[in-house]
C-alpha cells in the first residue's frame, strides 16, 4: 500500500495538526448503572483533544449516526473546522478494557480502508509504548492494502503523508521501533503481492526469480549481501535426489524449482532453518479438484512467500541469527507424464512413498525440503504450509494449526502472541505414525489415507518422517493465508501475509532466550 508514503512520528495535539484526515479510537464503557444497560462511549488515548475541541455535543453526534463503538465499527464525519483537520475517522475498539496492540492493529486497519483519497492522515491512537505504535503503524499499512496491479484503470488513493501522534515521538526507542515496523510490513506486502499473483503469472520459475530479484533490490545499498540466494533448476534436482519435487512437478510444462535463502551474521548465536511449500498452482493433479476447489489455488504457495518474505524481515532487521530457508517450487497439473496414484518416488533421504493421492502433493515437496534443512545442523526447524483443507475444518479460517516438537510449538505460540496471529496447537498421535511408516505394502511410507477424520494430523507425522529428529515445528496455514471473504481487521481480501510476524518474533525469541538444549520431545 502507498509506497510513496511517507511517515513520520510527532508530538502535538490532533486537533491542531493540518492533515486531510485525522483518525481516533473509541471504546465501549458499560455503564455503572444496573439499571442502564447501555453503554457509554469513552475517548481512547491519543484522541482527547478532539473530543475536547466538539465539547459535550460530541458523544451525542456519535449516537446520533448510531455509533456504538464496537470492534470494526467506522464512521467518518466532516469537521466543519472545528479541528484543523477536515475530516474525522473514528473508528470503534469495543470493549476491552485493556487496549491491547492487537486491538489497535485491528481498528486501525479497519481506519485505513475508510480514509478515502485523503493526502495526508494522522493517527491520534494509544502510541505511547513502541508496542502500541508499531501495531498502529502496522494496522494502517496492513489495512489499507489492495492488489491493483492488473486493473487496467487503479483507484488513486495514494497518501503521501502518515503521521503518528505520539508524546513518546522523539525517543530513539520510538525511532526504531518505526523503522523496524516499516522493515516488517515490507515483507508482508511483498509476500501478499506473490499469493495475489494470478497463476499464469508466477511459474515457478518466475517466481523463483523474482524471489532472487527482490533480495538483490533490497540489498542494492548494502555493503554486502544480507541473504544469499540459490536457484535450483531440474537439473539440480536430479543431482539432489528430490524425486518429491521433480515428481509433483513432472506433470506441468512449467518445471519445478528449488529456491535456497541464507542468512549468515557474523554475530549469529542460533540457526534456525526455514521451509515453505511452493505450489503455484494445484489442480489436485490425476486426483482432480472440483472446479471450485481450484478457485484459490493460486495461493497454495503461501507457504514459501511467507519463508521467503521473513527471511528477508529477519536480515533487515539485523538479527543477529542465522537463517537457512527452503522454498520448493512446482506447479501440480494432470497430464500424460502427471504421477499417478500407485506410483513409488524416492525421496532426497533415501526413503520411498507410495502415492496415493496426487492431490496431496504438498508434502512431498516438503518432505525433500526438510531433508536437505537437516544437513543444515540447526537447532530448530520450522516448515509452513497451506497443507491441508482439514486443517480448516477443525480451526476454521483465522487460526493456524502447529504440530511438532513441544520446545519449538512453544517458541512459535509465545512468538504469536507477540505478533497478534493465531495458532493453536495439535497432536501428532502414534496411531498416525504407524500409518504412515506401517500401511505402505510397497514402500517405506505411504503419502496419504483416505480416511475422513485427522487429516492434518496424517499429513504431520509425514513430514515428521524427514526431519532426522532435528526439533521442528510444522505450521498449516491452509486457513488464514488466503482471505476469500471480504475485509476485516487489518486483514484484506486474497493474500494475508499471515505467518511472517511470527517467524520474525520467534527468531527475536532466539536472541533473548537461545537453543541451549532443544531436544526433542516426540
Amino acid at each position: 500500500m502507498w509506497p510513496m508514503t511517507t511517515i513520520t512520528l510527532r508530538t502535538g495535539s490532533p486537533a491542531n495538526t493540518k492533515v486531510d484526515v485525522v483518525v481516533i479510537g473509541v471504546a465501549q464503557k458499560p455503564s455503572k448503572s444496573a439499571k442502564d444497560a447501555s453503554t457509554e462511549l469513552e475517548v481512547a488515548p491519543g484522541g482527547e483533544a478532539v473530543a475536547e475541541a466538539y465539547g459535550r455535543k460530541f458523544v451525542p453526534l456519535l449516537r446520533s449516526f448510531e455509533f456504538r463503538g464496537a470492534a470494526n465499527e467506522v464512521l467518518r464525519i466532516p469537521t466543519n473546522g472545528l479541528i484543523k483537520a477536515s475530516q474525522l475517522v473514528i473508528v470503534g475498539l469495543g470493549t476491552q478494557a485493556d487496549l491491547d496492540p492487537e486491538v489497535i492493529r485491528r481498528a486501525v486497519g479497519v481506519a485505513a480502508r475508510n480514509v478515502g483519497n485523503a493526502a495526508s492522515v494522522a493517527l491520534a491512537m494509544p502510541a505511547e509504548e513502541p508496542q502500541m505504535m508499531k501495531a498502529a503503524v502496522g494496522g494502517f499499512l496492513a489495512g489499507g492494502y489492495t492488489y491493483t496491479a492488473y486493473k487496467s484503470k487503479p483507484k488513486d488513493s495514494q497518501i503521501s503523508d502518515l503521521i503518528v501522534l505520539s508524546p513518546s515521538a522523539r525517543s530513539k526507542e520510538m525511532i526504531e521501533a518505526l523503522a523496524q515496523t516499516q522493515q516488517l510490513n515490507q515483507s508482508i506486502i511483498k509476500a501478499r503481492d506473490w499469493v495475489n499473483c494470478p497463476p499464469n503469472n508466477l511459474p515457478p520459475a518466475s517466481f523463483a526469480t523474482q524471489a532472487q530479484e527482490w533480495g538483490m533490490t533490497l540489498q542494492a545499498d548494502s555493503s554486502r549481501p544480507l541473504v544469499t540466494t540459490e536457484v535450483f533448476d531440474e537439473s539440480d534436482l536430479v543431482e539432489l535426489g528430490c524425486g518429491g519435487i521433480l515428481g509433483v512437478g513432472q506433470g506441468s510444462t512449467q518445471p519445478p524449482r528449488l529456491v535456497k535463502l541464507t542468512y549468515a551474521p557474523d554475530d549469529a548465536t542460533a540457526v534456525i532453518a526455514l521451509v515453505g511449500k511452493g505450489i503455484t498452482f494445484d489442480s489436485g493433479g490425476l486426483s482432480i479438484k472440483p472446479a471450485g476447489g481450484m478457485a484459490s489455488m493460486k495461493s497454495d504457495m503461501a507457504g514459501a512467500a511467507t519463508v521467503i518474505a521473513a527471511t528477508h524481515a529477519i536480515a533487515q532487521l539485523g538479527l543477529p541469527i542465522k537463517v537457512v530457508t527452503f522454498a520448493p517450487m512446482a506447479e501440480n497439473m494432470p497430464s500424460g507424464t502427471a504421477i499417478r496414484p500407485g506410483d513409488v518416488l524416492t525421496m532426497h533421504n533415501g526413503q520411498t512413498v507410495e502415492i496415493s493421492n496426487t492431490d496431496a502433493e504438498g508434502r512431498l515437496i516438503l518432505a525433500d525440503a526438510l531433508s536437505l534443512a537437516t544437513e543444515e545442523k540447526p537447532d530448530l526447524i520450522i516448515d509452513v504450509a497451506t497443507l491441508t483443507g482439514a486443517c480448516i475444518v477443525a480451526l476454521g479460517e483465522k487460526i493456524a494449526g502447529i504440530f511438532g516438537d513441544e520446545s519449538v510449538v512453544t517458541r512459535v505460540k509465545a512468538a504469536a502472541t507477540v505478533s497478534g496471529e493465531l495458532f493453536w496447537p495439535l497432536p501428532i498421535p502414534e496411531d498416525k505414525r504407524d500409518e504412515v511408516t506401517q500401511d505402505s505394502r510397497v514402500a517405506d511410507l505411504l503419502q496419504h489415507k483416505f480416511v475422513r477424520w485427522g487429516g492434518s494430523l496424517y499429513a504431520a507425522a509425514f513430514l515428521e518422517q524427514f526431519t532426522d529428529a532435528v526439533p521442528w515445528a510444522h505450521l498449516d496455514i491452509a486457513g488464514p493465508s488466503f482471505n476469500t471473504g471480504g475485509p476485516w481487521g487489518q486483514t484484506p481480501p486474497g493474500g494475508t501475509g499471515f505467518g511472517i510476524s511470527t517467524l520474525v518474533e520467534v527468531a527475536r525469541g532466539l536472541v533473548t532466550n537461545p537453543p541451549s538444549d532443544e531436544s526433542s520431545s516426540r
